[in-house]
Order: structure tokens, then C-alpha cells, then sequence
């Protein structure tokens, strides 16, 4: 915990993700103090560790008890800087909290948080300059990233081959900065990092 706490305190103020997230994102990263959510896809959560972790940062996921590392580092993620807390149970906010003080991202499970702990644990990321990301939806976050479809690739006509490639729309929006609408398609292949299957035109702060 204490090499966890020293890098969160000397990092820069946005954490690394890959160039396909970065164009929905405000910052074109992960901003310290901000809440992310991200809702339909658990892959996109991981993918959103990978590029930070592979850099130095500390990310701990909570409630999360079938995250497996496994899918975790074929994502991207460092595995050796991702800790679990699967089953925090009734004493959440507390462990939580405690987490946002020591590592630079905090991965939260879905549906543990009442709207009042959700924006204590919020306050908490900005007084701490950790990032905090949901999977599933959280009052107030400033950024919303939204899987709305998914495809697969890999059959042929008649049915028979490998599945190869998942393309996922994501759309994004939020407050403030985030508060545009934007949306991508993302290929995630069966090995390797994401790319993105699709160049909009539009940019976060472009006309």
C-alpha cells in the first residue's frame, strides 16, 4: 500500500489509456480526482486500466468477485499492479475510501453504493487525485461510457469458423467537459489491444 500511495503522489494529473479511448475521453486520459463510469462491458473497464498500469499506476478493483486476472492481463492490464477485493460486503464505503488514499485507480462493482456514499466516495477521488470508475452507472459521474451494441466476427456464410474480433459501440457523455455526446466503435481482437474500428470526425472540443 505505501509504494501504491507514493506513486499516486508524484504522477502526472491524467493517467495513460490507449489511443483508441482516448478520443472519448475530455482529457484524452484518465483524470486524477474524476469518476468514470462505464456501463455494458467489463472488457472496456479492463481495457481502461491497461495503458496505466503497464505505465506504474496501482489499480484495485472492489466487488468484482468474477474478475479473473486472467482476462485482466489478456486485456492489457499489469496484473502485478491490479489487487482484489472481491467480497468487501457491508463495511464497502469503508474499504473504499481507505482504497481512493493508496492506489491511483479504484474499480468499483455495480449497484454497492447508495447515492450518498457514491458522491462521499467522489468527493474522496477529488480530495485524493485518485480516479474512480464504476461498472454500472454512478450519481454525478463526470464521465459515462455507455456499450450500447456488440458484434462478433469470425464466422463465415455458412456458420462455421472461429469467433476472431467483438466490435462494440460506445457511446460517451457526461458533465462539463464530458458533456458533448460521442461515440466510437472499438474492436477488441481475441489477443492484443484494442483498436478502433471506425474515425469520426468529431473530436472532444471540435466543431
Amino acid at each position: 500500500m505505501a509504494s501504491a500511495a507514493e506513486h499516486a503522489r508524484t504522477t502526472g494529473r491524467v493517467l495513460p489509456v490507449s489511443p483508441a479511448l482516448s478520443g472519448l475521453l475530455p482529457a484524452a486520459g484518465l483524470r486524477r480526482g474524476s469518476t468514470v463510469s462505464v456501463l455494458g462491458s467489463t472488457s472496456l473497464m479492463l481495457t481502461l486500466l491497461a495503458a496505466a498500469t503497464a505505465g506504474g499506476a496501482w489499480a484495485v478493483a472492489v466487488g468484482l468477485p468474477a474478475l479473473g486476472v486472467v482476462a485482466a492481463a489478456e486485456l492489457g492490464v499489469e496484473v502485478g499492479r491490479l489487487a482484489l477485493v472481491p467480497r468487501p460486503g457491508a463495511e464497502f464505503p469503508a474499504v473504499t475510501a481507505a482504497l481512493l488514499d493508496g492506489f491511483d485507480l479504484v474499480v468499483v462493482g455495480p449497484g454497492l453504493a447508495r447515492p450518498d456514499v457514491a458522491r462521499r466516495l467522489s468527493a474522496r477521488a477529488r480530495n485524493r487525485g485518485s480516479v474512480l470508475l464504476s461498472l454500472g452507472s454512478w450519481p454525478g459521474a463526470e464521465v459515462e461510457l455507455n456499450c450500447r451494441r456488440t458484434r462478433w466476427t469470425g464466422f463465415t456464410g455458412g456458420g462455421a469458423g472461429y469467433l476472431r474480433t467483438r466490435e462494440v459501440e460506445v457511446r460517451a457523455g457526461g458533465r462539463g467537459a464530458a458533456a458533448r455526446p460521442m461515440s466510437a466503435l472499438l474492436r477488441f481482437p481475441g489477443e492484443g489491444e484494442v483498436e478502433r474500428a471506425d474515425f469520426p470526425a468529431t473530436r472532444w472540443g471540435t466543431a
